[in-house]
């Protein structure tokens, strides 16, 4: 029975690469049901939208998609593509596993970095819950702050200060720090590792650190532990094979999920998944590279690996495994990969995006 699924195939690069992919989960011999849909920049010159509804019916319906990168368009429409589809669909959960794969050029190359940054997708600064400087309802906020508060003021005065809400919630915590735990237990993954400033934030972060201590309770076959954010940075940039699943609030884990892709090779090499209960979106990392439009440059590997995490959500685990082994492959070889794949980025014996592709699938 074939899989129905959603394939975006975005603007700038994101066609080519969403061309890639798709050679690459059909080389597997999984049969999907793939429902093309168009979003981003030249859509919205036709339609009025970079993200028409047709695109997120598409989505509800299947339930799965395979989305390549989008631009968000400047001083129009949403504040971002992605938040927006998140924040749609439910996608609650925000899945990037940054796994160093030989052959990779990175500072890195000795350390057996594997590991999984589980980002809440909600709350938090990114919930979008901002008051613009010199708007009335923005003095009214600053004026009940500060009145309320005994020893701590917001600055005042008509053109002074803009105000963002951190929401963090009971319920959402759990909901995150229950999705590690899950993935970890799925996985073969033995540890996960909370991230919080909960020394300075009390009641917000100090929430979170405290309702993920509960839940690991749940978890004992699974060793947990908590860091604070700048001591993260400090420890993944020192000894990244310590840890295993590192789970975070929203802004933590889109700051820490490039930082871990830095580790093993940059955005190129990093596929990402968000997760809720109606669905799952499976997405590169990386931006849409218009400069490089059309010219059949870009490495089309995080979006690849994209594939292989939605054949695992799919339950196609042979399929997976042989894609990402063909992935390791064709870099191991470092002959048919993409220029900054290479040694020397002018290297003439780089190929493209779907050349590359194409020695994928021939080693599966």
């Amino acid at each position: 029975m074939a899989h129905d699924v959603t394939l975006v195939t975005g603007d700038g690069v994101g066609p080519e690469l969403a061309e890639a992919a798709r050679k690459c989960v059909d080389a597997t011999g999984v049969k999907i049901d793939w429902d093309v849909q168009e979003a981003g920049i030249d859509v919205m010159e036709r339609t009025g939208t970079p993200l028409p509804e047709g695109v997120m019916e598409s989505i509800r319906r299947t339930r799965c998609a395979l989305k390549a990168p989008i631009t968000t368009p400047v001083g129009t429409g949403f504040r971002s593509i992605n938040v927006h589809l998140r924040q749609e669909l439910g996608l609650f959960a925000c899945i990037r596993p940054c796994k160093y794969y030989a052959g990779v050029r990175t500072f890195f190359s000795s350390v057996p970095v594997d590991l999984v940054i589980v980002r809440e997708n909600t709350e938090d600064l990114y919930a979008g819950i901002e008051f613009e400087k010199g708007k009335p309802a923005t003095a009214e906020l600053i004026e009940y702050i500060n009145k309320a508060s005994t020893d701590k003021k917001i600055r005042t005065g008509l053109d002074e200060t803009g105000v963002s809400i951190k929401p963090i919630s009971v319920s959402g915590t759990e909901r995150i720090v229950r999705c590690a735990f899950e993935y970890a237990r799925e996985n073969g993954r033995k540890k996960v590792s909370a991230v919080h400033k909960a020394n300075i934030m009390k009641y917000t972060d100090g929430l979170y650190l405290a309702t993920a201590q509960k839940v690991a309770k749940e978890y004992p076959d699974i060793e947990f532990e908590d860091r604070i954010v700048d001591n993260m940075c400090m420890q993944l940039a020192q000894k990244p094979e310590l840890y295993d699943v590192i789970v975070l609030p929203n802004l933590y884990g889109d700051i820490l999920s490039d930082l871990a892709a830095g580790l093993v090779g940059g955005l190129g090499m990093a596929p990402g998944m968000n997760l809720g209960p109606n669905g799952a979106v499976f997405e590169a990392t990386h931006g849409s590279a218009p400069k490089y439009k059309g010219l059949n440059k870009v490495n089309p590997t995080a979006l690849i690996l994209s594939g292989m995490l939605m054949l695992r959500h799919l339950k196609e685990t042979d399929a997976a495994n042989r894609l990402e082994r063909a992935v390791a492959a064709v870099i191991a070889e470092g002959k048919d990969v993409t220029y900054d794949m290479k040694p020397d980025r002018d290297d003439p014996t780089a190929v493209g995006t779907q050349e590359m592709a194409d020695a994928i699938c021939a080693k599966m």
